[in-house]
This record gives C-alpha cells, sequence and structure tokens, in this order.
C-alpha cells in the first residue's frame, strides 16, 4: 500500500511570523515517544457479535477522536471542546507516547504514568499531596481536575482495539468504571471513528505509521487531520476552539453528501455512515476545500491532512 502522507494536500498558507516570547513551561505538558506494535484487530466492519451503534440525537453526526502525545492537555481540551458544543459530537481520545510525563519541579523530574491503568483522579491526588502550591501554579491540577469530568484516564493509540465494542465495563481492571461514562461515548460505542485529529505532527506521523502497521483490515476510511498545537494551556484553548470548527464544517459537508447519497435509487443511510464501498466518495472529495477555507481562518495553526484505512 502507498504511503497516503504522499498523496497531494492542499498548500496552507505561510506560517505567521515567530513570536520573541520564552516558552515558560518547564516541560512540555505531552511528552512523546516513538510508537511501538499495534495490536490485532477485527477482520470485518464491525466486531463479531457487535450491534450497530445507535443513532446520535440532532441528526448524522461525525464520529472524532482527538490525540496529543499523553491524552493529557490538547487532546481533552479538544475532547472537551467537541464533547461540550451545542452540537456535541461522538468522541475519543488518546495519547501517542510510551509512558503519560507531566511536568515535575526540573526538567529533569517529570512525573510519569503509564496509559490505560492510572486515572486522572489518581495523578490529582498524587501531585496534590506533592506539591499543591507547585501544581496549581503551573495549572497541572486544573487541568487534570478539567480531565476527571471528560473520562476516567489517558488511552494509548497503539493500544487501542480498533471496531471492538466500547460498552460495558472497561477492560483494563477494576474500579475503573463503564465507558459509557465518558463524555462523547454515545454514538462511539462501535469502537471506530470518521475523522482523527492529531495536535503535533510527530502525533500524526504515530497515526498514520500505525494505521498502515495495522493494515487496513477492516477497510474502512478515516480522514487523519493535524492541527499544530504548541503545547501548553493557553494554546490548548484556541487550538480546541479551532478543532471544533473544523469538526463542524465537517460534519456540514458530510450531511449534504450522506443526503445526496440516501436519496439516490436504492442507497442506504448506513453504506455511508459505515464508509461502504464508493458511499463517502463525494465527501472525501470535499475534505481538502474544507480544509483550505478553515486554513484561512486559521492560518497561526499549520494543519496536515490525509486519507487512512481502519
Amino acid at each position: 500500500m502507498a504511503d497516503p502522507r504522499r498523496r497531494p494536500q492542499p498548500p496552507p498558507p505561510p506560517p505567521p511570523p515567530l513570536s520573541n516570547d520564552p516558552d515558560t513551561n518547564i516541560l512540555a505538558l505531552d511528552s512523546a515517544s516513538d510508537p511501538e506494535a499495534a495490536q490485532d484487530l477485527s477482520q470485518n466492519g464491525q466486531h463479531p457479535g457487535q450491534s450497530p451503534p445507535p443513532q446520535t440525537e440532532g441528526g448524522f453526526k461525525l464520529k472524532f477522536c482527538t490525540v496529543c502525545a499523553s491524552n493529557n492537555n490538547r487532546s481533552m481540551e479538544a475532547h472537551l471542546r467537541l464533547t461540550t458544543a451545542p452540537n456535541p459530537y461522538p468522541t475519543i481520545s488518546f495519547g501517542t507516547g510510551s509512558l503519560v510525563r507531566l511536568p515535575g519541579p526540573s526538567i529533569t523530574q517529570p512525573n510519569v504514568y503509564s496509559f490505560n491503568s492510572t486515572s486522572y483522579a489518581a495523578m490529582y491526588e498524587e501531585l496534590l499531596s506533592k506539591d499543591a502550591r507547585l501544581y496549581r501554579l503551573n495549572g497541572i491540577l486544573p487541568m487534570l481536575e478539567r480531565n476527571k469530568g471528560v473520562k476516567w484516564g489517558p488511552e494509548r493509540w497503539q493500544d487501542w482495539r480498533i471496531g471492538v465494542p466500547r460498552v460495558g465495563k472497561r477492560v483494563w481492571g477494576e474500579g475503573q468504571g463503564e465507558w459509557d461514562t465518558d463524555k462523547g461515548a454515545k454514538g462511539a460505542e462501535g469502537g471506530v471513528v470518521d475523522v482523527v485529529f492529531t495536535c503535533e505532527e510527530r502525533c500524526w506521523d504515530a497515526v498514520v505509521d500505525d494505521l498502515l502497521s495495522r493494515g487496513a483490515p477492516l477497510n474502512r476510511p478515516v480522514h487523519v487531520f493535524n492541527v499544530d498545537i504548541k503545547d501548553n494551556h493557553e494554546e490548548a484553548l484556541v487550538g480546541g476552539k479551532a478543532i471544533l470548527e473544523l469538526a463542524d464544517a465537517l460534519n456540514a459537508a458530510a450531511g449534504e453528501e450522506r443526503e445526496a447519497w440516501v436519496s439516490g435509487e436504492g442507497k442506504a443511510g448506513g453504506e455511508f455512515d459505515g464508509g461502504v464501498g464508493g458511499a463517502r466518495q463525494g465527501f472525501d472529495e470535499r475534505v481538502p476545500e474544507v480544509l483550505a477555507k478553515w486554513q484561512e481562518r486559521w492560518p497561526q495553526l499549520p494543519a496536515l491532512w490525509t486519507l487512512a484505512w481502519f
């Protein structure tokens, strides 16, 4: 399979002039390392025994995924924006790093946690007991407080079993609650999404490389965007707003193309929803135009895009 990153992409406008303001962060809030081998997936569009996910309220909605390095700052702000918008979207989120790394008392002393088995609440309580003043002033405790209200804990992209239902109790161990307590869980129960937003180019590389290594067993298209967001609290807020605007534009285009598909003789909405055959060709062809218009409004956030496959 040809590397999808080599496909022609709409040229973004020139980046804005570099700021002279120094970065005041001791350590970036999301730190990444090289991705590891991915896990095996189901061999068809739905996991065996899986029933179709229920239709979300408010008509057709794309399903989104947000990704940064540690699934704490940028991806979680975007996750919150997408799930608390006036028209909330089914959303899940991940990190691509080998471990969750948060700033510590110095650049050589980060706080390190495991993905999938450490809750945001546990991180919060540990850092609160270590140095409440430090972690409140640098924004880590408020960030974790926000995250606790979105989902249980950080998940790793490379460990995601795409197509396996996210229903019932989590599979990682005791005391982790159920999937439906996460914001954005409704509509994302099927374990697949339509669009992935990464927040840094190395995370985009990790996601695209991982999808290529999995071999597309579901044969389902997924649009992968990178919106380059500087890793601090202020830029995460701006980036989350920008991602929501792009999501709204993509969803509007998808809704129009779905309606056009369904109006055709003998066409079914489920084919579009599942990305079957050429059902989404019209939407896929409109994505570069949607992205170009969005980029004109957000030139300070350089974007990348490719069409990949689950």
